[in-house]
Formats: structure tokens, C-alpha cells, sequence
């Protein structure tokens, strides 16, 4: 098998996985909040927003680790609506161990699928050398001369100027061009 077509066959289970398994999470998520008094309509809106925003919190958890930025709360707010989503799943289920195993599998086989994924991002290239070698004191030779310099006046230094302190990414690192999005904490 080709690695083409190996890649082909990996992404059709993927999206065959998703599709049963964002169907049977979204239909759960709907069901419990009709269940528990929500209208039909709002109970498709939180099923919508559970599930996507856990796909979302997947990216952003991905796009971060890339840029070398924090993860913690991202990571801690996959977590919150996974379980969310698992909740709602094990909660429509048979009140048995095997109901609740059974009604956790689309879930769990899509959390697997989409840590794997995600799992799956580009090496990153190793950090770039310095452009100056660093002096290793205890090794630099001794800078000897035969004939003393004679001394002259020092020249007048201009008095010190702070710069302002820039922070700069690391080479290599791409900066992120999409616009913050208003009301998510960064």
C-alpha cells in the first residue's frame, strides 16, 4: 500500500469516526436538554456548542504548542467540555455498566481519534545557534603581549541611553496574523 493511499483510507475512517461520532454526541447533548426543559431549538444550539468547541479547543491547543505559547487553560477547557460531552452521553444511557460503556464509545473513540490527530503536528526545527559563541572563561587562552601599548586619554563615553526592551520570538517561530477573538481569554 502506497503512502498516498494509506493516508486516503486513514482519512476516511477519520471522517466516518467523526461523522457517527459527532452524531450520536450532538443527538445526546440535544436530547438531555430537551429532557431537562429546553426547547427543541436551544437544545441543538448546546449541543452545537459543546461538541464544536471542543474540536476548536483541539486546534487552539495545537496552534499554541506550535507557537510556543501557554496551553493550560485551553488544555483545562478541552478537558471541561469533553467530559461535558461524555456527561451527556453516559447520561441518555441504559442506568448499567454496559449502558454506560456503550453509550461513552462514540465519544471516547473520537477524543482518541482527535488526540491522535492533533498528536500528529510537524516537527518543529531545532533552535537556531547563537549567532556569537558563548566564551568559556576557563578556556580562553590568555591574551599575552611583548611590548606595552603607551597610554593615551580615554575617549569621552556619551552617557548611557536604555533601549526599550523588545521581546522578539524565537527564529523560526510564525506569529499568529488572525484577529483575537472578542470575549475568549487569552
Amino acid at each position: 500500500m502506497t503512502e498516498r493511499t494509506e493516508t486516503a483510507v486513514r482519512l476516511v475512517i477519520l471522517l466516518a469516526i467523526g461523522t457517527m461520532a459527532g452524531a450520536a454526541a450532538f443527538t445526546h447533548v440535544h436530547d438531555l436538554s430537551v429532557t431537562h426543559g429546553q426547547p427543541d431549538w436551544i437544545g441543538w444550539a448546546n449541543a452545537v456548542a459543546v461538541e464544536l468547541m471542543a474540536i476548536y479547543l483541539g486546534l487552539e491547543l495545537r496552534a499554541r504548542r506550535r507557537a510556543r505559547r501557554p496551553v493550560g487553560l485551553v488544555a483545562s477547557l478541552l478537558v471541561a467540555f469533553a467530559l461535558l460531552s461524555l456527561a451527556a452521553q453516559v447520561a441518555e444511557a441504559e442506568p448499567s455498566v454496559w449502558g454506560w460503556t456503550v453509550a461513552a464509545v462514540p465519544s471516547l473513540a473520537f477524543l482518541a481519534l482527535v488526540k491522535v490527530v492533533l498528536s500528529n503536528a510537524p516537527a518543529l526545527p531545532p533552535a537556531p545557534e547563537p549567532d556569537q559563541l558563548p566564551i568559556d572563561w576557563d578556556e580562553a587562552p590568555e591574551q599575552t603581549t611583548t611590548d606595552p601599548e603607551p597610554e593615551r586619554p580615554a575617549d569621552p563615553v556619551p552617557p548611557a541611553v536604555p533601549a526599550p526592551a523588545v521581546l522578539l520570538p524565537p527564529r523560526g517561530v510564525v506569529q499568529s496574523n488572525r484577529p483575537h477573538v472578542v470575549g475568549i481569554i487569552r
